[in-house]
């Protein structure tokens, strides 16, 4: 349909109409004009997979069987395997099964940077990097995009925090938005032709980001050149003036009272009472209709040629193991515990929750009906067959235990009183919990304890559910739960080759036993698939290499949103770390790390080295750095290595952090391969936000290039001199 017929169809469209097409008429869809052809607007949620189905007006499950669908990897899943070939297929699958589902747009995906550990909701986002986020965002968008549906890349901006989510204002520099909280959503525009945005709940500067003039219009629109769609997280709008003139464009909600939205009746109310100017308000919902009308035209919703997507199928399921298995993040290995010789095992115990728990159902509107969920459990038994005995232990205890479908009253309950604030982070137990927790903790821990004495192997898998890691609470602190340090360090004296496994979202600290463990593997919320990718590389079907999208402090009072800035705030949160988020800050201010930025381990070993770099001019007549270097893999096993190149400018004129991340590859090789890798840096990684000039700037000089393979490890550096 061309731009002609569009305004056509949209002068044929009565006020009514148009207000029914910028709002919600259900928890997930608008209205349609049937008279005209243009059908309802309908989305999903669906970080980890297209959501279950809701009544229209109720927040009760259908219950029927057609809303199964692939539980996918969480995103920093995703952002661990550092590979944007994966990051491509899963947003296919993402897509065809929204498509499949009947859904227009997916909500999704998130890639808010993780500025805290304690974050409720960091297991949706990408990570703490600004560029690896870009990176691994726009091949994610493109692969949903692919099936006629649109993405909706969220929170827009900085929803950093769900204490106090729905209210809390962030001040943050000019500068720092722009390096740091804004680049992702930016690539997902410009690169990745993202055609949907979700605002966020959160303030910035006193005003809402669901109608934000500054966001919305003049960044979004004016200089990204967003042609798509802005939809308000449920909920998210606060005043009808500001929603119609600040650039949103659909209003959606919790709430069943649809003609009540602010963009419903409110909005009819307005302009007939002349509180605002006529003229300029209808043609301000007709800009609305227009981006809606735009992108159901792209979707071929208007023209009948619309693909009809589909559901999983054995090469999706090879594709999210695989994503599965390269998110696994080996963190010690000393003694060369792992990989597990199976042979050798004829009585395995393992240990922990975790271990037997599936997640796909929990963590608020990331919450997915899985086809499966493969627990770690199942996946090592799944692998090892019936020649080994398996024995399981719960080890702690927990009120859910033996409940692997724990949280699923949470769309029921949860969703409908999201609206409500309270105070963001995790309750404390009753004393009368508290007492039974203690006690159960106590009887499970002997019970670990007395089965590991006689075992060939003992595998420990714990870490958080999403009791912690969800929607709408942050993490008191970043201590492991149900006295779980206790028991890894009760089994690591009774065992000292036990190995700990850890599943979660989040960084935990691990300061009470790290030194003692010689065996660490952190896993995630690693989809439907996940158990038997653990299993693959604990027993060396598979050799890890994964590595980590963010740091993991020693604790969170390392952090520096609370060293330097404030988390969670009050009513205002300041941003007083500035660019200094993540290891930005602790490279910089030479702070300590559990494990920093970009760390991961392999089974085989790889060597670096020969880094040179050649200043070249392209097209554009604007300045690149091609960058080559050699890598071997001197083990005895293939595997695959991440290659960072981070960028530290030797005299800046401004304050800048000690390095940043600029390009990366992930390389597969052979056992004894040796390969010349070569890799671009446009312009861009040599600039910072000039907030005096309001734009990006490159200041001539010389500059590192550091070689690493990861944030502290620097294996080889060269220096070039970069002309302006």
């Amino acid at each position: 349909m061309t731009k002609d017929k569009i305004e056509k169809l949209i002068a044929q469209l009565t006020l009514q109409e148009k207000i029914g097409m910028i709002h919600g008429n259900g928890f997930f869809t608008t209205k349609g004009v049937e008279r005209l052809g243009i059908p309802p607007f309908k989305t999903s949620d669906g970080p980890r997979g297209v959501r279950k189905d809701f009544e229209n007006d109720a927040w009760k499950d259908i219950g029927l069987s057609y809303d199964y669908v692939s539980y996918l990897p969480c995103n920093t899943a995703l952002a661990a395997t550092w590979n944007r070939a994966l990051a491509h297929e899963t947003g296919k699958l993402l897509g065809k099964e929204t498509r499949g589902r009947g859904k227009d747009m997916i909500l999704a995906p998130g890639i808010n940077i993780m500025r805290s550990p304690l974050c409720g909701r960091s297991f949706e986002y990408m990570g703490e990097d600004p560029y690896l986020v870009s990176e691994m965002v726009v091949p994610l968008v493109q692969g949903i995009e692919e099936n006629d549906v649109a993405s909706c890349v969220k929170h827009f901006a900085l929803n950093n925090q769900e204490t106090r989510r729905l209210d809390v204002d962030v001040e943050v520099s000019e500068r720092a938005l722009r390096e740091i909280y804004l680049p992702g959503f930016e690539a997902a525009v410009r690169r990745g032709g993202a055609k949907g945005i979700m605002g966020a709940y959160n303030k910035l500067r006193g005003t809402h980001c669901c109608h934000h003039d500054d966001l919305l219009n003049n960044i979004l629109r004016r200089e990204w050149g967003f042609e798509g769609i802005t939809v308000s997280d449920w909920g998210g709008v606060h005043d009808t003036k500001e929603a119609l003139m600040n650039g949103l464009d659909m209003e959606m909600s919790v709430t069943s009272d649809f003609d009540a939205y602010y963009m419903a009746d409110p909005l009819i109310r307005m302009i007939e009472d002349g509180e605002v100017d006529r003229k300029k308000a209808l043609a301000k919902i007709d800009e609305k209709v227009r981006h809606i009308l735009n992108v159901m035209n792209k979707l071929h919703m208007l023209d009948g040629e619309r693909s009809a997507g589909g559901y999983n199928d054995y090469d999706d399921k090879a594709a999210l193991r695989q994503t599965a298995r390269e998110s696994v993040v080996l963190l010690k290995n000393d003694g060369n515990i792992l990989p597990l010789d199976r042979k050798k095992i004829r009585k395995l115990l393992v240990v922990g929750e975790n271990a037997n728990r599936q997640h796909a159902p929990g963590g608020g509107s990331a919450e997915i009906k899985a086809l499966y969920e493969i627990t770690p459990l199942l996946g090592i038994q799944m692998l090892l067959g019936g020649n080994t005995e398996v024995v399981y232990k719960p080890g702690y205890y927990n009120e859910d235990i033996g409940n692997i479908w724990a949280n699923t009253g949470e769309s029921e309950n949860g969703q409908a009183d999201s609206l409500n604030q309270d105070s963001g982070t995790a309750q404390v137990s009753s004393e009368e919990k508290t007492i039974r927790q203690r006690e159960m903790n106590e009887k499970y821990l002997q019970e670990a304890l007395e089965a590991a004495k006689d075992a060939d192997a003992v595998i420990y898998v714990g870490g958080l559910t999403h009791d912690y890691d969800t929607e709408g609470q942050d993490r008191a602190d970043m201590k492991l739960p149900y006295d779980q340090d206790r028991l890894i360090a009760e089994l690591l004296k009774v065992r000292p080759d036990t190995v700990v496994t850890l599943v979660a979202g989040s960084p935990v600290d691990m300061s009470a036993w790290l030194a003692d463990v010689k065996a660490l593997v952190y896993s995630w919320y690693a989809g439907m698939e996940g158990g038997i990718a653990l299993a693959e590389v604990l027993f060396g079907a598979y050799n890890p290499s994964g590595h980590l999208p963010e740091t993991f402090p020693l604790s969170e009072k390392d952090c520096p949103a609370v060293v330097l800035g404030e988390f969670p705030g009050g009513d205002q949160v300041v941003y007083g770390e500035d660019i200094f988020v993540g290891y930005r800050y602790y490279d910089t201010y030479d702070v300590a790390t559990a494990f920093p930025f970009g760390y991961g381990l392999s089974y085989t070993d790889f060597v670096m080295t020969g880094i040179r770099a050649e200043v070249i001019e392209d097209t554009a007549e604007s300045k690149g750095v091609k960058v080559s270097f050699d890598i071997s893999n001197i083990g005895n096993r293939a595997g695959a290595a991440v290659a960072q190149i981070y960028v530290a400018d030797k005299c800046p004129k401004v304050k800048k952090a000690a390095k940043e991340l600029k390009a990366f590859e992930k390389i597969y090789l052979e056992a004894g391969e040796t390969r010349e890798v070569t890799l671009m840096l446009e312009r861009e990684a040599f600039t910072y936000y000039d907030e005096a000039s309001g734009s990006f700037q490159a200041d001539a000089g010389s500059y590192m290039l550091m070689l690493a393979k990861n944030a502290e490890e620097i294996v080889d550096i060269t220096e070039i001199e970069f002309e302006v």
